[in-house]
Parts: structure tokens; sequence; C-alpha cells
């Protein structure tokens, strides 16, 4: 089975070029927004890697990428940022939520791939490994 990846971007093309450029080796599951993407989850689905736009119609910018950088459940979990803001404030933010990698708009399709790659093949522990047995 491929490894599920959850792409939240309001943009039809830009969630269309995901889908295309990811999908012979993971199954993409995209969302246009924040809550469309918070439901996803709550059904308890745990992509291996999420990719998320900054800015969301839904919500303030960076709010769900620290939303679920500060969730128990989903905090393990690789993230991705893309964002059409500034160099330095995307860096600034990443660094601070703890983001694993992000990308410009425009991004170079082949770069990302390369780091989805490198960011799922590190991750060897699946979905409950986040969540510790008792001793």
């Amino acid at each position: 089975m491929k490894p599920l990846i959850l792409a939240i971007d309001d943009s039809k093309a830009i969630r269309f070029l995901l889908q295309t450029i990811l999908g012979k080796k993971y199954q993409v599951v995209t969302a246009a927004d924040a809550a469309s993407a918070m439901f996803w989850l709550s059904k308890k689905n745990f992509p291996e890697l999420i990719l998320a736009d900054a800015q969301l119609p839904d919500m303030e910018n960076w709010e769900l990428i620290a939303n679920l950088r500060s969730s128990y459940i989903y905090r393990e979990i690789p993230m991705v940022v893309l964002s059409s803001l500034s160099m330095e404030h995307t860096e600034s933010n990443c660094r601070q939520l703890g983001v694993d990698k992000f990308f410009l708009k425009p991004f170079n399709p082949i770069h990302l791939i390369e780091t989805i790659d490198q960011l799922v093949n590190e991750k060897v522990p699946g979905p409950k490994a986040r969540f510790p047995q008792a001793i």
C-alpha cells in the first residue's frame, strides 16, 4: 500500500499538481481548507506526511500549522509547508513551529518529491509510535 499524504491548499491548481506529481508513489488526500483537513484527520486518519499551505481561507496565517505542531496526536507527523509569503517570514515561522521543510511558491516539483521521499523514508515508526505504551 502506498504511503498516505494529506495535502492542504486552497488553490485547486496546486492540489491537482500535488496529486499528479505525488500520486505515482503516494496516496494523496487533498483538502481545500483547514476545516476539511481537520475533519478528515478527526476520522482517525494518520498520514505519513502533511503538506500544507501557510495561508488558508478559513484560518489566520499559520494557525493550522501551529495547531498541528502543538497537538500531541499530530506533532510527530512530518510536515512540509508551501508558502507564498517572504522567505524570511516563512523560515522564521517554520523554525519557531518545528516544521520539517518548507517551499516558497512557485516551487520545483522535483525538489518537493525528493524532500517528501526523504522525510517519509526517515520516518521509521508508524502512527502507533506516537502513543507510547505504559510500562
